[in-house]
Order: C-alpha cells, then sequence, then structure tokens
C-alpha cells in the first residue's frame, strides 16, 4: 500500500467520525431547549393550580372548656419520723427481737440489756431507802417527845430544836434514796429497748453480745415511718401567691405523684402546708405533701415528679398550642374564614397545660384555627383543609 492512499483513508474516516460528533451534539441541545421551554410552564401551571386550589393546611376548633391549673415539680419523698434506736443505758447486748427490714409498731420490743447490775444497784438503795425511813421515824417520835417536854420546861429548847432540824434532815435524805431507787428503776426499763414509732426497721448496726453505750453514733439500727409518708418539693417564688390564695380557701390541695421518669401515677395526696420562708439563693420556696401510703410506693428519699393541682378555670376558650405563632406584634394565629381564607389575628394567652393553652382574648368559641401548613400562609391566603384534617375540641386535651 502506498503512502498516499493511506493517509487519504485516514481522512475520509476522521471527517465521518466528525460528522456524527456534530450531529449528536446538535440534538442534545435541541433537546435541552425543548426541556427548558417546557419546564417554566409546568411550573407556572403547578404554581398557578396551587393558588387556585389553596395551601392545604390542618385546623382545629376553638372551644369553650375547663382547664386544670397543674404545677410539676421534682420532690423528694422524707419520712414523717425517722428514728435512730438508742440505748439509755451502757451494758451488754443480750437479746435482739427483731428482723431487718421488719414492720413494727410503736412499743415494740426490739432488744434487751443485761439489767443484772442495774437490778443489784437497785436492791442496794432499797435497802439504805428503808434504814433511812426508820431513822426518820425514831426522829419523828423523839421530836415530838421533846415538843411536849418543851412545853413543862423539862428539856433544854436548844435540844428539841436540834432534834427537829434532825427530822428536817432525815426527810431529805430519805427523798435522796427514793431519787436513787426510782433512777434505777428506770435504768432496769430502759434496758429494754422499744420502738419508739411504728414503721420499718432498717439494718442493724450493733449485734447481741456487744457492749452498748448509750448515744452511741450509728444507734442500734434506724427506724422510719412508712404511713404515711411526705413529699418535699419546691415551687418558683412568683407562683407562691396563686398557690398560698388557694391554701386559704380551700385549706388542703390534691397533688399526684409520679416515678421520677414522669411516666407513671404512684399515688394520691394532699398538700396542706408550706414553708416559712422562701430560699433566697433559689427563689423558690419549699412544700410538702402528705400520702398515705398504704402500698408503700413510695420509698424514703426516692425521686419523684409532684403534680400539683392548684386550681381549675372554668368556661375558657382553649385552642391547641400548635396553633400558635409569633410576629412583630406579638403572638397571633391563622383563622380560617368562610371563604376559604385565612386571617391572623393577635390572641393573648393564659396557661396550658399539655398540647392546649387557654385564649383570653383574639378569637371566639367556634373559631378554626391553623395548626400545621403554616410555613408559607400569609394573611388573606387561600387555603383547603382536607377531609381527614381533625377538628376535634381541644378541651378533651385538657381534660
Amino acid at each position: 500500500m502506498s503512502k498516499p492512499n493511506f493517509l487519504r483513508r485516514s481522512v475520509l474516516r476522521l471527517s465521518f467520525t466528525g460528522r456524527q460528533l456534530l450531529m449528536a451534539g446538535t440534538f442534545g441541545i435541541g433537546a435541552l431547549a425543548t426541556a427548558s421551554s417546557l419546564a417554566p410552564s409546568d411550573t407556572r401551571a403547578a404554581a398557578t393550580k396551587s393558588g387556585q386550589e389553596g395551601q392545604p393546611v390542618g385546623v382545629e376548633t376553638v372551644r369553650k372548656g375547663d382547664m386544670p391549673y397543674v404545677l410539676s415539680e421534682l420532690g423528694t419523698v422524707v419520712p414523717i419520723a425517722t428514728v435512730t434506736v438508742q440505748s439509755r443505758v451502757d451494758g451488754y447486748l443480750t437479746q435482739i427481737l427483731f428482723t431487718e427490714g421488719q414492720e413494727v409498731n410503736e412499743g415494740d420490743l426490739l432488744a434487751v440489756i443485761d439489767p443484772r447490775p442495774y437490778e443489784a444497784q437497785l436492791k442496794q438503795y432499797e435497802g439504805q431507802l428503808a434504814a433511812d425511813i426508820a431513822q426518820l421515824e425514831e426522829a419523828k417520835i423523839d421530836d415530838a417527845r421533846y415538843q411536849k417536854l418543851l412545853k413543862h420546861d423539862s428539856v433544854d429548847a436548844q435540844t428539841a430544836l436540834d432534834q427537829h432540824y434532825k427530822v428536817q434532815q432525815l426527810t431529805g435524805t430519805v427523798k435522796y434514796d427514793q431519787g436513787l431507787v426510782d433512777t434505777y428503776k428506770l435504768d432496769i426499763e430502759y434496758c429494754h429497748i422499744k420502738a419508739p414509732v411504728s414503721g420499718r426497721i432498717g439494718i442493724r448496726a450493733v449485734d447481741k453480745g456487744n457492749y452498748f453505750v448509750a448515744g452511741q453514733t450509728d444507734g442500734l439500727a434506724t427506724l422510719t415511718q412508712m404511713k404515711p409518708i411526705s413529699v418535699i418539693f419546691t415551687v418558683p417564688q412568683d407562683k407562691l401567691g396563686l398557690i398560698w390564695k388557694r391554701l386559704r380557701q380551700v385549706k388542703e390541695l390534691p397533688v399526684e405523684a409520679w416515678d421520677s421518669a414522669d411516666s407513671t401515677k404512684l399515688t394520691t395526696g394532699k398538700v396542706g402546708s408550706l414553708d416559712s420562708e422562701i430560699d433566697t439563693s433559689t427563689g423558690t420556696v419549699r412544700l410538702r405533701a402528705l400520702f398515705e401510703n398504704s402500698d408503700e410506693d413510695l420509698f424514703p428519699n426516692q425521686f419523684v415528679n409532684a403534680h400539683l393541682m392548684v386550681d381549675t378555670e372554668q368556661g375558657v376558650l382553649l385552642a391547641p398550642t400548635s396553633a400558635l405563632q409569633t410576629g412583630p406584634n406579638g403572638t397571633f394565629v391563622y383563622v380560617v374564614q368562610s371563604n376559604n381564607t385565612v386571617s391572623a389575628k393577635t390572641v393573648k394567652t393564659g396557661i396550658s397545660q399539655g398540647s392546649t393553652v387557654v385564649i383570653t382574648s383574639g378569637v371566639n368559641d367556634g373559631d378554626r384555627v391553623v395548626t400545621s401548613g403554616v410555613d408559607r400562609l400569609h394573611d388573606g391566603a387561600k387555603v383547603t383543609v382536607p377531609d381527614s384534617t381533625s377538628t376535634g375540641n381541644t378541651d378533651k386535651a385538657a381534660k
């Protein structure tokens, strides 16, 4: 093959490939131009259709109802009485009459300290008392005789006076002896350690056979009253006025104790007292709630959530909190009009509970307020309400 022929065929192949690429590029540009010319018209058509039909929104109806005012605060279960069981005398523990964790009643015998040393001392002082009583009786007889002789000048006046003073001295000695006897009788009684209150007794700190000292730091065990029991929680000082006003009116306020996760109700009780001062470091005041705790659902030092029912507002306008919007003029809601447009209404709100809020002004009973789909809404915008949208009463949420 000659070199000119080879070059001629190469040029022909390159020319054919170039024409193919040029045709493909022209077709692609045309298709892109066609798509570009169609896309804006489709978008404009969709936007026009949406504007004509309105923005889909969810609505709920404003209703009149009752709104409970409940404060939820973290509290701690505190026993009404927690006693460290102590001994009032020293001695060896000879008996332990309780088991750890046992429920005991006030006055139950818990332990016994060896009473024999105190019984021996009691006998000694009882004997001394008897001897001193005998001397006192003898001195009284002599004093009576001297007083008779003194009337007849048959005895020296000083002797008679000395005998009278001796009677008084022996009278004091007898009283002293009687005090010692009573003290040791009391010590013998204190050798029998009894439960000072009813409740559950804890882990034993001293075992049988040990020498137990009066006023020992850990005592014998800790006794905790379980029924009834209390919960102490705090409320902000700006809520104190309403709570104190209600307490003066009704004397007691209902309260519920929920677990630390605030998911399970444990029991119901009442609040009847609050602290005498505000804690300046936290700006709060303490309240004590009392619970019967018959099932012992509350345990000492347990963390709980206290739901305090302060008051119930009757016949107020209730709306969902999801309907509230914030604008330059404050809080407002979108109210759906009869012509399926929305009107922005500035509202004033009261207390809220869960997903429901009290509306004090700005809307009327029966107004439909937008709760979802508000992102692109404006005053006067046209909306549609799908058939599946719930328009249920908001007072159900309050109840």
